[in-house]
């Protein structure tokens, strides 16, 4: 008995833990770093370090019904032939004034050194006023056009302490 009592308590927690998730899903265009530098390791041709900053703004996605109007992102990467291996830490400026926190990682294919396509993971690390303690992940895929700029579309679920 007390092992069929213990079962329904966790199948309850994990329906409810369930039910707590919200999907996200959203697009952003994102311009060139407006910083950028890079550092090339002289061991091989091809590899270097780079850390840049930039902007994203998003045309679709909300957190609890407050829309996402940008992301400024600070990226280290590092680059080795055709592909460059990064980690991320961002903030979401909301339409109400407050930001979210995120961090991620993520890969960039490159042709002759210029950025074609990114995809990565992606987890939600808190924020101020109603986002304090938000809790999620997902995922995110790119394409960049010749000028440098990209189309993210971004996907995933987040839960905020009630």
């Amino acid at each position: 008995m007390k092992r069929a009592a213990l079962v329904f308590l966790v199948v309850v927690a994990l329906a409810a833990s369930a039910a707590a998730q919200n999907k996200f899903s959203s697009t952003a265009q994102c311009g060139k770093p407006e910083k950028e530098f890079k550092i090339d390791v002289g061991d091989r041709p091809g590899h270097a370090f780079t850390i840049a900053q930039g902007k994203c703004v998003f045309t679709k996605g909300e957190i609890a019904g407050i829309q996402v109007k940008e992301q400024v992102w600070t990226n280290f990467s590092e680059i080795s032939g055709n592909t460059t291996r990064g980690r991320f830490s961002s903030f979401l400026n909301m339409a109400n004034g407050e930001k979210a926190y995120v961090r991620g990682d993520g890969t960039t294919t490159l042709k002759d050194g210029v950025p074609q396509t990114e995809e990565g993971k992606w987890t939600y690390a808190g924020g101020d006023g109603k986002f304090k303690g938000l809790k999620g992940k997902g995922t995110y895929k790119g394409k960049y056009a010749a000028d440098g700029t990209a189309t993210l579309e971004v996907e995933g679920e987040y839960e905020l302490p009630k």
